[in-house]
């Protein structure tokens, strides 16, 4: 299948340009003459809440604790990779007090964008530097808004995403070595910009089984027609038929029972950010076999996974050797269970997710006493 990077349509452009429009208006009309007292009334500019994908599902468990207050609000807290605040919305915002809080992800460089990434960037730095306070997601996260977005001079730290200890958990604590099998999981929405990571997974998945590793991989999320169509006949020409199950797309209701199908995770994508689903199978005792770039690195830390060469590069996506992926699984299957135990830890003591809303209350309140 031949690999093309992300595009951002006509069609899609256009639909963005009216909502941010008319999320504009609402929120020129809506902005409170001052900040109403000092507990946390929170504005989301605009980013929706949902069961599927990371902005989306970001807005879910932030709004769990901190409903959404569309006319008497005092914060307005935006998504780097949902800037529709129109600029005369946040130039007013700042007039009248309300601070912004900025949670920036990952930007728009040549490597996985196609179209045009400076003004996809121009308008992700238009909060980022008027925000009162930015949470980056990682290190990672960082370094790239810096180096794409320009140099921040304000308030900010790193606060990586988080995970529902207590709801994401390993199914069973016996620890399990998996020397006569195994089950990599891999999931996300693929579609041609992305199908290496498929495409690479399927292929050291089948260099390790000729090494005599009985592994198995299920593939879930969204994979749009014609990766569908390629992936059949990439499993055929591999002789992997009856080693690969694709189960489609799957809501965060239903994600602890995907997880609790496999004994480890896997991602060959090329400098994510911070992607949700890693913090997910930690916390479902899952170790994570991955590229050795981007944020992950800083998720799964050195006893939880295992870590895939790599280079940085903002031009074009680069993608383990089908040798490298193969040699991961077999250290992930001969040290399963020590692995297991480590990625379970690692997640409660550093992504769980009552620590992440306690933080966020904390800054809010302090911004908010600020204005006092």
């Amino acid at each position: 299948m031949t690999s093309h990077l992300h595009r951002d349509h006509l069609a899609k452009r256009v639909g963005r340009a009216a909502y941010s429009g008319a999320l504009g208006a609402h929120a020129l009309a809506s902005i409170p003459s001052s900040g109403h007292g000092t507990a946390p009334l929170l504005f989301y500019g605009g980013a929706r809440s949902g069961d599927q994908g990371g902005p989306l599902v970001k807005i879910q468990r932030l709004s769990a604790q901190f409903a959404e207050h569309l006319w008497r609000y005092n914060i307005a807290y935006v998504l780097s990779n949902a800037p529709y605040l129109p600029d005369l919305a946040v130039t007013l915002l700042k007039a009248r007090g309300i601070p912004i809080v900025h949670n920036q992800n990952g930007v728009f460089y040549p490597a996985w964008y196609e179209g045009d990434w400076q003004y996809q960037n121009r308008r992700m730095a238009r909060t980022f530097h008027c925000a009162d306070h930015v949470f980056y997601q990682s290190e990672f996260c960082r370094k790239v808004a810096h180096r794409f977005l320009g140099v921040r001079d304000g308030p900010g730290e790193i606060l990586y995403n988080a995970v529902d200890t207590k709801r994401f958990r390993p199914q069973s604590d016996a620890a399990r070595e998996c020397l006569d099998g195994i089950t990599f999981l891999l999931t996300g929405k693929i579609g041609a910009h992305l199908f290496y990571r498929l495409q690479s997974t399927l292929q050291g998945l089948a260099e390790a089984r000729k090494r005599g590793l009985e592994a198995k991989l299920v593939i879930a999320g969204g994979l749009d027609s014609a990766a569908q169509n390629v992936t059949r006949q990439l499993i055929a020409d591999l002789k992997l038929d009856g080693c690969i199950r694709i189960v489609g797309p799957y809501s965060q209701t239903e994600a602890p029972l995907l997880y609790a199908s496999a004994q480890a995770y896997v991602t060959t994508k090329h400098q994510d950010p911070c992607p949700n689903a890693v913090l997910e199978a930690l916390a479902c005792g899952l170790p994570v076999l991955y590229s050795n770039t981007g944020g992950v690195p800083e998720l799964v830390g050195s006893e939880a996974g295992v870590a895939l060469n790599c280079d940085e590069d903002w031009e074009r996506p680069q993608v383990p050797s089908a040798s490298d992926i193969a040699n991961g699984m077999l250290r992930i299957a001969e040290r399963a269970g020590e692995m297991s135990g480590a990625a379970r830890a690692r997640a409660v003591s550093h992504f769980d997710i009552r620590d992440w809303l306690s933080h966020h209350d904390q800054i809010f309140r302090q911004l908010l006493q600020q204005r006092r």
